[in-house]
């Protein structure tokens, strides 16, 4: 999927990867796409529980060798 923005978060814990993506976000326009790319297990739930919180859209998720890829919809 081509995002409007990539956010590379490797190497990063909880809570960073949230919050660079909230700000990231808070620069896009509503329906750009962010994609996170992460590389904290933890992330996955954490963006799950972010997109429901924010009102944000969890366009998807994929696991691909050591990273964690987020895909977020600005609402």
């Amino acid at each position: 999927m081509n995002a409007t923005k990539e956010l590379d978060a490797r190497g990063l814990n909880c809570p960073l990867p949230i919050l660079k993506a909230k700000k990231a976000l808070a620069d896009m326009t509503s329906g750009q796409t962010l994609k996170v790319i992460a590389t904290d297990a933890g992330s996955v739930r954490d963006f799950q529980a972010f997109a429901k919180q924010t009102g944000n859209e969890l366009v998807e998720q994929q696991t691909v060798g050591r990273d964690f890829i987020t895909v977020l919809k600005r609402r």
